[in-house]
């Protein structure tokens, strides 16, 4: 199991404004420490905790090649509004919401960047609306 991601970030602000407009409305509440964020799931889950560091190399955060978190949320129009959030939050698009039937006929996904170029995916599973 997982227990926790941990993602580079250089501008804290940026980071801050983007994670909070994605994993608040799926219940994560944030915390701040020592400079960092740590944004934690609800009690009631399994999912990992997601912390947003610098590096601690004092080096400039990168983005992984081939590296992606993918966040799974319940619904289809969960997945486009989140997109949507994580875009007006200073995301760049990485593939618009649909289904994407090459994995599965009912995998409906999203693709964006964070400020700092980190990858993610948001899915839904659930049942074509």
């Amino acid at each position: 199991m997982i227990a926790y991601v941990t993602l580079g970030a250089d501008d804290m602000d940026a980071a801050e404004r983007f994670y909070t407009a994605l994993l608040l409305p799926l219940g994560y509440r944030i915390e701040h420490y020592h400079g960092d964020l740590s944004f934690l799931p609800p009690e009631d889950t399994t999912a990992p905790d997601l912390y947003i560091k610098r590096p601690f190399d004092g080096r400039a955060a990168s983005a992984g090649n081939g590296t992606m978190v993918a966040l799974q949320v319940p619904t289809h129009d969960h997945v486009r509004d989140l997109h949507a959030a994580g875009l007006a939050a200073g995301g760049t698009n990485e593939g618009s919401p649909g289904f994407r039937e090459a994995y599965s006929t009912d995998f409906y996904v999203a693709y964006l960047r964070d400020p700092q170029g980190n990858k993610l995916a948001l899915f839904s599973t659930a049942i074509k609306p």
